[in-house]
């Protein structure tokens, strides 16, 4: 036991309250045991120089110690901070920065102050815990105003301090312990038991390999306590750490992105090109579905720098030769026009007998750095005389798929889903993705 009746693998108390601080965009106030500290996050619309038009973000810390955070009063910092400060500050932002996909960030600087109120051992590792949940907070913010389509932070962090006192090895030191410590650790991991940084150092003597994997089986529970405590305190905002693999749509048809959200929703973050800032127009110059989808998802990705689908797809008539095929779309003229294209295509089917079609689909997959993927997929049916059914979009009232005696504008979304071009090319790159180390869910 310790002097504080503490077990040595024990962790003094703990307690995080969000929000703290109303005119911050992200805050807390973190208290372990004695030890506390208020961690706010700003957040501001541009990035360093060295930063500038390269399309990321930055992370960044400041730290310091109030005047009577100690028993004696500490001299405020000045225009030039003390050793000290400036060593734990740097730790904090390159901790933090290991979170955030600074890229999916874009061209913004989150600032982390973390200011102690009250130091009782382990400043440095509470205020890292703490802008944690901080950052994720301000992450939220950005979220919902719009400013941030997916969630840039792909790793939960947290800090805690070990130690070698009277030769027991200990977790999470107080003061008084920390002050007379024969070994100080310092250890910051990720959710996956992964180091961020490793700090250990004899202080009054050197350390055993036992006493170090001791200290470093301390350490993982500890923090894993820490990561339960940060989560509870985050609440709902806890979903945005670590969120599925981000996957462009390379589409502005809003019909087409929700189809593929709820293919591919349950194991990545489907967002549109448009949600991430991407408007610019695509020319769509193949004269094949493939053609076209790869240039939609080379054109998305080379921008955004992110894995990128893109799908092109139409109707197909074997009676006019595959019509209108890649015209799909625009078959009237004008892009978009559901009814004008209706009508042509009954008017070019008058009389015709065979009005066997299918609808056709090419999903391509682009991730940076590797050759463009293609699949396809394909649904059979025929083209009615007359429009049927109020749902769908496109061709949809006339295209029947006979084994429901249905047309797509009859089925609901699932039904739909369950059978569709789009539902069969989704479901070969799913395979696809399933075998992608670096995309899986």
């Amino acid at each position: 036991m310790r002097f504080d009746g503490r077990n040595y693998d024990e962790a003094r108390p703990i307690s995080i309250q969000t929000d703290f601080m109303r005119t911050a965009d992200g805050s807390c106030l973190i208290a372990t045991g004695n030890t506390r500290v208020i961690c706010t996050a700003s957040v501001e619309e541009n990035v360093p120089p060295f930063l500038r038009g390269k399309g990321q973000g930055w992370v960044t810390a400041e730290y310091a110690m109030l005047p009577a955070s100690t028993g004696q009063r500490k001299k405020r910092d000045g225009i030039k901070k003390d050793g000290r400060s400036v060593e734990i500050q740097r730790l904090i932002g390159r901790s933090l920065r290991q979170a955030v996909d600074m890229k999916l960030l874009g061209e913004r600087t989150i600032t982390l102050d973390c200011d102690v109120l009250e130091a009782d051992g382990g400043t440095r590792t509470a205020s890292i815990t703490g802008a944690m949940v901080a950052l994720t907070c301000a992450i939220d913010k950005l979220m919902k105003s719009g400013k941030l389509a997916v969630s840039p932070i792909v790793h939960q962090v947290a800090a805690v301090s070990c130690g070698v006192v009277d030769d027991n090895p200990c977790l999470d030191l107080c003061y008084q312990e920390d002050s007379r410590a024969q070994v100080d650790m310092n250890l910051i991991m990720n959710e996956k038991g992964e180091f961020i940084e490793l700090q250990g150092t004899g202080e009054g003597r050197a350390f055993t390999p036992d006493e170090l994997a001791a200290l470093m089986q301390y350490g993982k529970k500890g923090i894993e306590a820490l990561m339960a405590a940060q989560k509870e305190a985050l609440g709902e905002r806890a979903a945005l750490i670590c969120p599925k693999p981000p996957l462009v749509v390379a589409s502005g048809n809003a019909h087409k992105i929700k189809e593929l959200q709820q293919i591919f929703g349950d194991y990545y973050t489907v967002v549109s090109m448009k949600a991430l800032g991407f408007d610019a127009d695509i020319e769509e110059n193949a004269d094949t579905f493939v053609g076209n989808a790869a240039i939609k998802a080379e054109a998305v990705c080379a921008a955004l720098g992110l894995p990128t689908l893109a799908d092109d797809s139409g109707l197909s008539v074997n009676a006019l030769g595959g019509e209108p095929g890649v015209y799909s779309a625009r078959y009237a003229g004008e892009h978009g026009d559901d009814k004008a294209n209706n009508r042509k295509l009954l008017g070019k089917m008058e009389g015709i007998e065979d009005r066997s079609a299918a609808f056709k689909c090419a999903i391509a997959l682009k991730i940076p750095g590797e050759d463009t993927i293609v699949v396809e997929g394909s649904c059979p049916g025929v083209i009615l005389h007359e429009e049927r059914g109020t749902g769908g979009f496109g061709y949809d009232p006339l295209f029947l798929y006979e084994p429901l005696n249905k047309t797509f504008a009859q089925v609901n979304e699932e039904e739909k889903n369950a059978v569709s071009h789009r539902a069969r090319a989704c479901e070969k790159m799913l395979k696809v993705l399933a075998d992608r180390k670096d995309l899986k869910a």
